[in-house]
């Protein structure tokens, strides 16, 4: 990799929270030497060196975006080849499928993304348990790989660090090994999924402070 060819792509299919993650991105990659680029295109996304999926909304809405964007084959091709970052519902549309409105996803990692199932049900102090989930909560590294290490791009964020999360619905890895990161919110589920050069979140970095822009930076640096 060059120095005149670090680029991360933003992907812009209409649907993520772009302004947000390409500030939190930009202030991360501050003086590392990459570009961050936010693009609908195709090729630019071919070109880049790192890609960020962001999704914000409903599944159904985002796969539909991303498919007749036109930019759904880029974003396989380079989660095939290249570090590729999903965040929020960026993460759900890389399982197999959703239980939102039914929908396919990429098949990038095996699993399903299921509805909280939680009413009813009263938290420690006595409330209930809202959905969605929204607002801050803990995350707890879990071991990936014959390692037994957490996975890299945590880096130097301590175990059960604080993230930002709005979400209804969640990831259930078919394979646990997939699983890189988990938050307690009426039982434990994935908050972060990883697979050979592809890791995601379904809380928000951009929206969680130093920690999440630790993130961010953790992930322009990592060589998977």
């Amino acid at each position: 990799m060059n120095s005149e060819a670090k680029t991360v792509a933003v992907v812009d299919y209409g649907m993520g929270n772009l302004r947000s993650v390409s500030q939190a991105v930009q202030a991360a990659a501050a003086g590392t030497g990459w570009t961050v680029v936010v693009t609908a295109r195709p090729d630019e996304v071919r070109a880049a060196q790192r890609v960020v999926l962001p999704g914000q909304g409903a599944m159904p809405d985002c796969m539909r975006e991303l498919r007749e964007s036109g930019l759904q084959e880029s974003v396989l091709e380079a989660a095939a080849s290249k570090p590729l970052f999903g965040v929020c519902v960026g993460m759900q549309m890389l399982l197999d499928h959703s239980a939102e409105g039914n929908t396919p996803g990429l098949g990038l990692i095996p699993g399903q993304v299921v509805r909280f199932e939680l009413a009813g049900r009263t938290q420690g102090d006595g409330s209930r348990y809202k959905v969605p989930q929204m607002g801050w909560n803990r995350v707890r590294k879990t071991p990936v790989g014959p390692s037994g290490q957490a996975h890299p791009v945590w880096g130097q964020i301590p175990d059960e660090s604080w993230f930002y999360f709005v979400h209804s619905f969640h990831a259930v890895p078919r394979d646990a090994a997939h699983s890189a990161g988990e938050t307690d919110y009426g039982g434990w589920f994935a908050a972060a999924i990883a697979r050979d050069n592809i890791f995601a979140t379904q809380f928000h970095p951009e929206k969680s402070a130093e920690q999440g822009l630790a993130l961010y930076r953790n992930f322009l640096h990592w060589n998977p």
